[in-house]
């Protein structure tokens, strides 16, 4: 596509259009209350959010998208001043309230713009959005897919369902009766947890008061409240969640605090035993060996106070792939370039595509006993570069022994698999 036209998530001057996924901050920098520069496509609950999210945004820029049907625009060449026909349909994402992914075709081909999303695999509520893209994919074949890939890593193969994990959060509060709770939110999303919370252990849960204005625009009167006498249990911002206000709170009280993740959050796991005393690890859907060991991964105590629960808004790899097999595009790119577990799709699903595979990083498991994130260089390797590297080590034994011990670090396993290089 030409540039000039639109811009997904992106708010610098220059565009005739702008689209927008959701509202989480890592998709709205540059976005303002005196933004202004051309229509803005987002969906009717994104735009429901805008002026306590953006006070002063003029609302006659917003364009609201409704989901799973087409659309169309026209806009103007900046090369030829011709017009540009382009058709757009919003599916939902099932990331956090409003998300959204934008398909987009025309004469420049069809491509696919994810933004965050999270398409769980044995669960149907992205029942709906999968019927929609797969018809729509199928009469016009994607071109390019721009994927979240925030967990595009085979280090995070599998994640429970959002429900398990809101059910582990609820038993880990239940096995502590005489503590007060408090759980790290962003200011966008993870509403669910907090709703099944609060309906498996029926309490009320506390809030700050620009959350409760969210929970209100989103439909949520009677579960969230910003007295403290109402409930022991407090949904807090994630940046003032750590270590250390919990050694202060305990001070004064006895509290624990849970951090919903994908993500690991903190690189030390306590050494305690940190198990759970309530009736889920034992629940009959997850009597099997595999299924309480996946259940058990899911937790993680790294404090006296605090726990890890892996509660992720985000597709983990096995979705991922899933996603892939049903988009079937030419080709791929990763919208997440900072993720610590960043990888670039097409090294490990390019054959979906037929594409070939970069180099790209691919971090390890953090290193507990070092507190540090080790990385590697992957390559695409094969067979036929066995005889390259035979002959360069034999120049290297050819130039004596300090030279070979000197680069021997720099020789590889042979083998039709991933050439790993490790980055200080």
């Amino acid at each position: 596509m030409e540039s000039g036209l639109i811009s997904v998530d992106r708010w610098r001057n220059g565009s005739q259009s702008y689209f927008l996924t959701h509202l989480h901050s890592d998709h709205t920098r540059g976005l303002s209350g005196d933004w202004s520069h051309a229509p803005l496509y987002c969906s009717r609950t994104t735009a429901s959010l805008f002026p306590s999210r953006f006070p002063g945004f003029d609302l006659s820029l917003l364009r609201v998208v409704p989901l799973s049907s087409w659309r169309s625009l026209t806009l103007r060449s900046p090369s030829s001043g011709d017009d540009v026909r382009l058709h757009f349909m919003a599916i939902d994402a099932h990331h956090c309230p409003g998300s959204v992914m934008f398909l987009f075709r025309g004469d420049f081909g069809c491509f696919l713009y994810t933004g965050d999303f999270r398409w769980e695999l044995d669960h149907h509520e992205a029942d709906e959005a999968k019927t929609t893209l797969v018809a729509a994919v199928n009469e016009f074949p994607v071109d390019i897919l721009y994927l979240d890939n925030t967990y595009c890593n085979p280090i995070y193969t599998r994640f429970p369902s959002r429900q398990v994990a809101a059910r582990l959060v609820a038993d880990i509060i239940a096995s502590h009766p005489s503590h007060d709770i408090i759980i790290g939110v962003d200011t966008l999303g993870k509403e669910d947890l907090l709703v099944h919370v609060s309906r498996i252990l029926n309490i009320k849960i506390w809030v700050w008061p620009e959350r409760l204005r969210t929970m209100h625009l989103l439909g949520f009167q009677d579960i969230f409240t910003t007295d403290t006498s109402l409930t022991r249990v407090r949904a807090v911002p994630r940046y003032s969640f750590s270590i250390q206000t919990l050694e202060g709170l305990n001070m004064m009280c006895p509290t624990i605090g849970i951090m919903p993740s994908g993500l690991p959050w903190v690189k030390r796991p306590f050494k305690g035993d940190g198990k759970l005393s309530g009736s889920l690890l034992t629940a009959t859907k997850y009597e099997t060996i595999r299924g309480q060991k996946e259940l058990q991964a899911a937790v993680h105590q790294f404090h006296d106070y605090m726990y890890s629960v892996q509660y992720s808004d985000h597709s983990c790899y096995e979705e991922i792939g899933e996603f892939i097999k049903l988009v079937k595009p030419k080709s791929m790119k990763g919208i997440v370039v900072s993720s610590s577990c960043y990888v670039e799709p097409l090294y490990y699903f390019g054959r979906i595509c037929g594409a070939n595979q970069p180099p790209e990083l691919l971090p390890l498991r953090p290193d507990t006993t070092t507190k540090q994130y080790r990385a590697v260089r992957i390559k695409s390797y094969s067979g036929k570069d066995e005889t390259i590297a035979s002959d360069k080590e034999k120049r290297w034994k050819r130039d004596g022994h300090l030279g070979y011990k000197r680069n021997k670090k720099r020789a590889r396993i042979q083998a039709k698999c991933p050439k790993i290089v490790e980055i200080d």
